[in-house]
């Protein structure tokens, strides 16, 4: 008989902001396949005869294959087993949940999906701020900074991006926020539109930096490649941020 698999979404990195749902399967499971972003201290939460196995992709390290994963779901699953596949921020947003889905499809295995705080709320928690605003910024819009190469996708929506009235998050976008500025202000984004770096949110090393579109770029093109999960915000919302 086939097992189970949990898809949960663990937040951005503080473990108080796993959902209460997500924390009962998590000491339910009999197999816990985690995200580097997804691990420490919320792995406790897990039963001490578990089975902890590391899956996590990072820019700039060794990473496992997605095909390893979405093989070693289907291998679990198999024997039975209450699987969780603990994923940071909330899976649903760049996490390649539909690649790990499709897999168990194909395999007729059962799945759950448990929702989680996204990194982009928490970025504006932290910052004070809301991602919305009534009459102005009226609009959020999620992108991610890299396609499958790593390198900025060429097939973005530019004047629905450079609209300083939306509120933007960008994801997994330090390296190719530069080339992005650029672009930005060439179809009509003021340089000094407000934008937001944050880093390591909801961890004890977590960085928060105020500043405009072209300032960050320009910052982050002299800063070299980094390994640091970051989330970048810019529009006018940004500019609300009080330290």
């Amino acid at each position: 008989m086939s097992g189970f698999v949990s898809f949960i979404s663990a937040g951005p990195g503080d473990p108080d902001l796993l959902t209460l749902k997500g924390a009962a399967r998590l000491r339910e499971a009999d197999v816990v396949l985690y995200d580097d972003l997804a691990s420490g201290k919320i792995l406790d939460l897990a039963r001490s005869d578990a089975s902890l196995v590391a899956v996590g992709k990072r820019a700039g390290r060794p990473s496992t294959k997605q095909q390893h994963v979405n093989r070693l779901l289907v291998d679990y699953a198999a024997t039975g087993a209450r699987v969780v596949r603990l994923k940071s921020g909330d899976a649903g947003i760049f996490g390649r949940l539909e690649e790990e889905i499709e897999t168990l499809r194909a395999a007729n295995i059962s799945y759950e999906i448990i929702p989680g705080v996204t990194s982009a709320c928490a970025a504006a928690a932290q910052a004070g701020i809301p991602l919305t605003r009534r009459h102005t910024s009226r609009r959020v819009q999620f992108i991610t900074g890299a396609d499958v190469t790593g390198e900025l996708p060429a097939d973005l929506n530019w004047p629905a991006l450079a609209d300083a009235d939306a509120t933007t998050v960008v994801y997994m976008g330090r390296r190719t926020f530069p080339v992005l500025a650029a672009k930005l202000i060439e179809h009509g984004l003021a340089p000094d539109t407000p934008a937001l770096l944050a880093e390591s949110l909801g961890r004890p090393d977590e960085r928060l930096v105020r500043t405009t579109v072209a300032e960050l770029a320009e910052q982050l093109a002299r800063g070299g490649a980094a390994t640091t999960a970051a989330v970048i915000l810019f529009g006018a919302l940004a500019g609300d941020y009080r330290p």
